[in-house]
């Protein structure tokens, strides 16, 4: 969808160029994803959905990207 909004372009150029994004458009979509998981995540954290600590800490693979796993590659700071 295309529309017209005022946002930060030094803010936005040093997330793309940080992050190794091509375009201004996956930046913005890779950071409204981010928040969106983000948001579920503390709704998730709130309820537990009945799981115990050690269950959830068990849950997470070690190493796993899931950035990787969306298809979005990004540079790696200091590396």
């Amino acid at each position: 969808m295309k529309m017209t909004i005022r946002i930060d372009e030094a803010l936005l150029d040093s997330v793309r160029k940080g992050y190794g994004f091509e375009s201004k458009t996956q930046a913005i979509n890779a950071a409204l994803h981010e928040m969106d998981r983000r948001t579920k995540l503390r709704a998730f954290a709130k309820t537990g959905k009945d799981f115990t600590a050690a269950e959830l800490k068990d849950a997470v693979v070690p190493g796993y990207d899931i950035l990787a796993s969306r298809g979005i590659k990004l540079k790696r700071h200091g590396g």
